[in-house]
């Protein structure tokens, strides 16, 4: 029988793959990115044209393809859509993280 081992919650840092804290950040970010994008319910290149960017780079987004994009540039596209991000920094008694949560007007 197989066995079953409980995943850290971080898929990247499960595979194994470098950067994985920066790496989850990232699709956070851009989830948050898509749901703005859907939420003005405008086309690819209307996106491209208020964000500064090419409708293949909003492609890339739609599609979680972010190798192209720093974190920094995903939150600068998000404050151009209205929205906060807000950064938080804490001392912590282990090894540092970066987290990412999207919170929803009521």
């Amino acid at each position: 029988m197989d066995r079953i081992i409980p995943g850290s919650g971080n898929v990247f840092a499960d595979l194994g793959l470098p950067d994985a804290s920066e790496k989850k950040a990232k699709v956070k970010l851009t989830a948050a990115l898509n749901n703005a994008l859907a939420e003005k319910k405008i086309r690819q290149r209307e996106a491209a044209e208020s964000l500064g960017c090419t409708q293949p780079e909003i492609s890339a987004l739609a599609n979680y393809k972010l190798s192209g994009f720093s974190m920094g540039r995903l939150m600068e596209f998000l404050t151009s859509l209205d929205r906060d991000v807000d950064i938080s920094v804490r001392k912590i008694d282990r090894h540092g993280s970066i987290r990412v949560s999207e919170h929803h007007a009521a």
